[in-house]
């Protein structure tokens, strides 16, 4: 298992399009993610629960990578967030 946090830039927080490509990159991977925002958490690869998530700018997540090739998969997540959150 790999975590990370990961704090968002993005001026509007986790909206439709960054977690319609989040939820993309997450299926693509070879892992399962999840993401987590105090007590609430998501598979990153289920848009509406990510958006469920309600995050806004400046508020810090995790990341957490299960199974399959978590060290690429974390690499590829953490390059997404800086890319697109």
């Amino acid at each position: 298992m790999k975590q990370f946090t990961y704090t968002i830039t993005d001026p509007v927080g986790i909206h439709a399009r960054p977690a319609g490509l989040l939820a993309k990159a997450a299926k693509a991977l070879d892992s399962t993610v999840t993401i987590t925002k105090g007590e609430k958490s998501a598979a990153a690869t289920k848009l509406m629960a990510v958006m469920g998530l309600g995050v806004k700018t400046g508020e810090t997540i995790t990341f957490t990578i299960e199974g399959g090739d978590e060290e690429a998969s974390a690499a590829a997540m953490e390059q997404f967030c800086k890319e697109n959150m």
